[in-house]
């Protein structure tokens, strides 16, 4: 049995005996690649995944611009392609039949508009949500799926170097940002993963700032929060640099950041509940005195998606349990002096052991020459 025969079975098992549906319908895409290994974007296009909880039957209903592409790659029955001018709902009620009763499916994913096209074709339908039990599985991350994990995260840092190697005071914050993304994609990039991070000086203290055409100065915190895509799954690294010379505050909030990111490291143990990685690190830097500039949670799942479940906040009270992948990103944000973030990859190896994915320099780097 395929990883995804297994997980469509799991996904089959928990529609029928918890939520008592006789059909799952997904329509996320990064949900259908992790059930069927076939990956697509179908922008405004019908892209479903049907499964027959009581026959176990699955059917792929996809764009038929994308029909070539997943013959002997999607793990499924049957494929069923529609084209720009068909009536995709009437077509897919067709095809499974329009006495279905029930569907388990993605219920955040599904618009009012989506909704209403289902209960045109199966009107007396019910339905359950299915997310959660998805996300658990997600969060559960097999040795293959690491291993592509490690190497986008391996892309991520030889690049980073690169670029480094490439700043000069003076270049703007975008022009640092388009050569690293270039470096991204020359080492291997499939994708960007979202949208790269560079903030110079006072600016690095926006946490999810925008890089724009500010130029870098010395004595400047640069702060790079940056990732790529390798065959579906994310990177997401945090790095601060100085530009030539810290002050001795500069310092400080350096190496308050650098210590909480260790601490909180330390502090992952399976069995553990998630909220102890956030207050370690939230802790630590309030006894230094940072405290108000510590404006987020320590982190998020990575995966399929950039931030996934689960959420590392100081409230969450869910344990670290095998198969975790998840980010650990303290920082600390200073309006008239600029911010410091850094943010690693973390597993939970099946034996409980904790294994950090990402290896590029902690030290406080001086980098940028005229």
């Amino acid at each position: 049995m395929s990883i995804y025969e297994l997980r469509q079975q799991q996904l089959i098992d928990y529609a029928k005996t918890e939520l008592k549906t006789e059909a799952i319908l997904l329509m996320v895409p990064k949900n259908i690649y992790y059930f069927t290994g076939f990956q697509a974007d179908p922008h405004e296009r019908f892209f479903a995944l049907f499964i027959d909880v009581n026959k176990g039957k699955t059917i792929l209903f996809l764009p038929s611009l994308d029909e070539t592409a997943a013959l002997g790659i999607a793990e499924v029955d049957e494929i069923v392609p529609v084209s720009d001018t068909e009536q995709p709902y009437e077509k897919f009620a067709y095809v499974v039949g329009s006495t279905v009763s029930s569907f388990a499916f993605e219920k955040s994913y599904i618009t009012m508009t989506i909704f209403e096209k289902l209960q045109g074709q199966f009107v007396h339908v019910s339905v359950k949500n299915v997310e959660s039990f998805i996300d658990t599985l997600r969060a559960k991350k097999t040795e293959d799926e690491i291993n592509i994990v490690k190497e986008a995260v391996t892309i991520s840092e030889q690049a980073l170097q690169k670029t480094w190697n490439f700043i000069r005071i003076g270049m703007t914050e975008l022009e640092v940002k388009a050569e690293l993304e270039y470096q991204m994609t020359m080492l291997g990039a499939d994708a960007i993963a979202f949208e790269t991070i560079v903030l110079s000086g006072k600016r690095s203290a926006l946490p999810h700032g925008s890089a724009n055409n500010s130029k870098i100065k010395a004595g400047d915190f640069l702060l790079f929060d940056f990732g790529v895509t390798k065959n579906g799954y994310h990177s997401d690294l945090t790095r601060t640099c100085i530009v030539g010379h810290a002050t001795k505050e500069q310092e400080q909030i350096y190496q308050t950041v650098k210590r909480a990111n260790e601490l909180a490291i330390a502090s992952v143990q399976a069995g553990e509940a998630l909220q102890v990685i956030d207050q370690t690190a939230r802790n630590y830097i309030t006894e230094q005195g940072y405290g108000d500039f510590f404006t987020h949670r320590i982190g998020h799942g990575l995966g399929l998606d950039v931030h996934e479940y689960p959420s590392i906040h100081e409230s969450n009270t869910e344990k670290i349990k095998p198969g975790l992948l998840f980010t650990i990103e303290p920082g600390i944000y200073v309006p008239d002096i600029g911010g410091v973030r850094i943010e690693d990859d973390i597993y939970v190896q099946e034996d409980g052991t904790i294994e950090v994915l990402s290896s590029f320099t902690k030290d406080l780097i001086q980098i940028g020459n005229e």
